[in-house]
Order: C-alpha cells, then sequence, then structure tokens
C-alpha cells in the first residue's frame, strides 16, 4: 500500500482531526506555561531567566527518558479500545503507574544532585545558584507531574483527548498568577524571583493531577475496570509496557539532546550566531507542535483499527495522517520564507541578528519538509507498537549523520553554511534519512499484515 493514495484514505482523516485538534491545543497550552515562566523571570532579572531556563532544559529530557514508558499506554489502550477488550486496560494502566513512580524516584534522586554538572559546565556562581534552587523547588511537583502523565495517555489512549487539553488550558491562568505571588512576593506569598517559578509550577502540576482525578471517575475510564483489578505490580506487564514506551522516551530524549548540544556549540561561534539560531529554534517548535500532535493523533486512530483487525483501514489512517501533514508542511515552508524578514523582526531590532536568521529560514524552510514527514511517520508506527527500530533511525540519523555533517559544514570550506546555517543544513540533512526510513518501514507497515499481527500480539518471531 502506498503512502500516497489520493482516494481511500479520507474516511480516516476526519476521526483523526477529531483526536488532533485537542491534542495540538494541548500541547500549545504546555508551550504556553514554558513562555510563561520564562518571560516573567526574565522581567524579574537577567540572571533568574538564566536560571530558569537552564534548570527547564535539564528538566525535561530526564523527564521524557525516565517516563517514556507511561507513553506506550495510547497505542496499547488503544488497539484494547479497538479490539473491545477495553476491560483489560485498567491493568495495564496500573502498570505505567508503578513505573511513573519508580520514574518520580530516579528524577527527585537526580534534580536534587545538579550541582556538580553545573560546576562541570562553568556556569557563573549566580546562575547556578538560582538554577539549583528552580530544581529543589520544582522537584516537589514531579510525582504528580509523573502520575498525570500516565492517566493522559491513558485517555488519549481511549480516544478522549478533549479533557487532557481542557486541563491545560485551565491551569495557565493559575500558572501565571502564582509566578507573579512567588516571584514578586505579592498575594501574602515569599518573594523568591525565578525560583518562584519552580514553587508556582509544583502546585499547578498538582492542581492538574486532582483536575485529571475527577476525569478518571467518569463513565468512560470507569470502562478500562481501573478501580476493580489487582492493582499489585505485575512484572510481565510492566515488563512489556517498558519495553514498547522507553524507546519513544528515549527517542525524544536523544531529539531534545540533539538540540541543546548544538545550540552549545553555536555559542561558542558567536553572540549574533546563537541569537539568530535560538529565532529559529522557536520558530522551529511552533510550526512543529501540529505534526507532532498530528501524529499522535494519527496513531490513536491506527491502534484502534489495529485492534479491531481492521488493518486496511489502519493503512488508509497512515496514508491520510502522512498526505496532510506533508501538505501543510509545504504551505508552512513558503510561508516561512516569503515572510521570514517580518517572522525574525518579531524577536530582534538587530539587523545582523535578521540577517543571520533570515537566512536560516529558508534552511528552515526545507527542514520543515523532512521534519513533518519524520514526525507523523514515527507517530503511525507508534499505532502498530513498533517503537524499537525507529528508536535507531533517530539514534542514527540525529547522532551519526546529522551532527557530524552539520559540524563539517559550519567549520568546513563552504561559506554559505558555515557557522550555525551547517549545523541547521546537517539537521535537515539527518532528518531526511530518519524521514525516508520511517516513510519507506511504515509504507511496508501497512503491507504487511502479519508483522503488524505478531507486534499488536506482541510475540517475537520478526
Amino acid at each position: 500500500m502506498s503512502l500516497f493514495r489520493t482516494k481511500e484514505h479520507f474516511k480516516e482523516l476526519k476521526p483523526i482531526l477529531k483526536l488532533g485538534w485537542p491534542i495540538i491545543l494541548g500541547q500549545l497550552c504546555i508551550m504556553a506555561t514554558g513562555f510563561l515562566d520564562t518571560l516573567m523571570a526574565g522581567r524579574y532579572s537577567a540572571a533568574d531567566l538564566a536560571g530558569v531556563a537552564l534548570g527547564s532544559n535539564l528538566i525535561w529530557p530526564f523527564y521524557l527518558l525516565l517516563a517514556g514508558s507511561s507513553m506506550a499506554l495510547t497505542p496499547i489502550v488503544s488497539q484494547l479500545r479497538g479490539a473491545n477488550k477495553k476491560a483489560e486496560a485498567g491493568l495495564q494502566i496500573w502498570q505505567s503507574l508503578w513505573i511513573a513512580a519508580l520514574a518520580a524516584m530516579l528524577l527527585l534522586l537526580i534534580l536534587n544532585n545538579m550541582e556538580p554538572l553545573f560546576l562541570l559546565m562553568g556556569v557563573d556562581q549566580e546562575v547556578t545558584g538560582i538554577a539549583i534552587q528552580y530544581l529543589e523547588a520544582i522537584s516537589w511537583g514531579i510525582p504528580a507531574l509523573v502520575f498525570y502523565t500516565s492517566f493522559r495517555h491513558a485517555c488519549e489512549g481511549l480516544g478522549h483527548t478533549i479533557p487532557p487539553m481542557l486541563i491545560a488550558a485551565s491551569i495557565i491562568p493559575l500558572n501565571a498568577l502564582l509566578n507573579y505571588g512567588f516571584i514578586y512576593g505579592e498575594f501574602g506569598l515569599p518573594e523568591l524571583g525565578g525560583v518562584g517559578c519552580g514553587r508556582a509550577t509544583a502546585i499547578v502540576w498538582w492542581v492538574q493531577l486532582s483536575l485529571m482525578i475527577i476525569v478518571i471517575n467518569r463513565q468512560f475510564f470507569k470502562a478500562t475496570n481501573f478501580f476493580n483489578v489487582d492493582r499489585r505490580p505485575q512484572p510481565k506487564l510492566a515488563k512489556q509496557l517498558f519495553f514498547i514506551g522507553q524507546p519513544i522516551g528515549l527517542s525524544v530524549f536523544l531529539e531534545m539532546a540533539i538540540f541543546s548540544v548544538i545550540s552549545f556549540l553555536v555559542a561558542a561561534i558567536g553572540v549574533k550566531e546563537i541569537a539568530a539560531s535560538s529565532v529559529a529554534f522557536n520558530l522551529n517548535w511552533l510550526t512543529y507542535v501540529i505534526p507532532m500532535s498530528f501524529g499522535t493523533a494519527a496513531g490513536i486512530r491506527i491502534g484502534y483499527q489495529v485492534g479491531a483487525r481492521e488493518l486496511k483501514l489502519a493503512g488508509d489512517a497512515a496514508c491520510a495522517a502522512f498526505q496532510f501533514c506533508l501538505a501543510y508542511a509545504v504551505i508552512m515552508s513558503l510561508l516561512i520564507i516569503f515572510w521570514r524578514f517580518e517572522l525574525v523582526g518579531l524577536y530582534t531590532q538587530d539587523q545582523e541578528v535578521i540577517k543571520i536568521a533570515a537566512y536560516l529560514m529558508i534552511i528552515l524552510a526545507l527542514y520543515q519538509i523532512v521534519d513533518s514527514a519524520q514526525a507523523v511517520a514515527l507517530g503511525c508506527l507508534r499505532g502498530y507498537k513498533d517503537t524499537f527500530i525507529p528508536m535507531i533511525f533517530g539514534l542514527v540519523g540525529y547522532w551519526l549523520i546529522a551532527l557530524p555533517v552539520g559540524h563539517y559544514l559550519a567549520n568546513g570550506p563552504y561559506e554559505l553554511v558555515r557557522g550555525a546555517a551547517g549545523y541547521w543544513t546537517g539537521m535537515a540533512f539527518g532528518l531526511s534519512c530518519v524521514a525516508v526510513c520511517a516513510a519507506f518501514r511504515l509504507s511496508h507497515m501497512t503491507e504487511d499484515f502479519e508483522k503488524v499481527i505478531l507486534l499488536s500480539t506482541h510475540q517475537k518471531k520478526w
């Protein structure tokens, strides 16, 4: 089955869009809370901005790495729902919660012992002090975050993507209010500067979990038999969750880590280059939200159809998602090219930075196409519970192709791609390799029904 069918997939596009738009809005809300933290901390002082930004950049890669197993709930629960075995999902959710508890303990241990890393990196002492206090403050909310994440992925697997979106939207004003109170010492709260963002976020995460507890008491979640099953750890099921979910978490970790490494490498080139590259990174994440979320929605739909043994319809869903996101990427790329100076001008008035960033926008436009293709292809493959081989694609594409190629170009003889442009070109090349491999595997997955059945039943023959 080709990924470029033009006729039979449209029936599957509608349910994917229905699942996808709440995920997109939810992700934008999550980004908004992070934006508020950095914006409000920056208004207090530059050191607080740097401390909060540094702390945040350390939290999320480790969190996604350790809590990655919960991501397996989405395809697992989705397939059980498609197979009319929703009542078996409760047992899977409990195993995810046990893994989440272990992840929370490990994450707390890491976050409260980060000072040696800051010293090794040679970070300014004032910034280090703020970052350490920020991490200590936010760590109080880690247990709530990991448990909420498990419930969110379970809800998505059940096809209910709106409740998590509503929760994400509802906590934005609360986050802003608490930030203001703890940063500036208003409403009878202590004045903590940027550290207050950590305290506020920890509280918000517990509120978020409380709202999710209300959600899981609704009938659609009770149908999983969550409140009635054996709640004890079951090593066999936990192992299953780990081997499906952890490659997803590791893939996201590898992706975020490569961007962090490239940021450090670009920073060594010069202030103007890192400023321009930061603009490109920011715009990239904004445009990436839609294909990433759409890939998640497609994976949910594919999982449902696989569970129902409607494998042809699962293939149609993959085709629909792939074509939709490619069309989106082409449109966004054209907009980025034609509006590149205006977009960059929203971030800075420095003419040299604008010149560098506007050039990066051209590379970003091409990068956007392959990034969207790989995002939706990987999301679809997760619907088939195919996660390990796609993780290998990411490992090779990012670290063995994108980084070496980017480093060579950035410091090589070709003037057009020197500096930050070289690293972005390397990333585009590496992602192209990931996109081609993932699309090829997805195309064969939609044809090889035997492999799909083996993956969905957790056999290891293939």
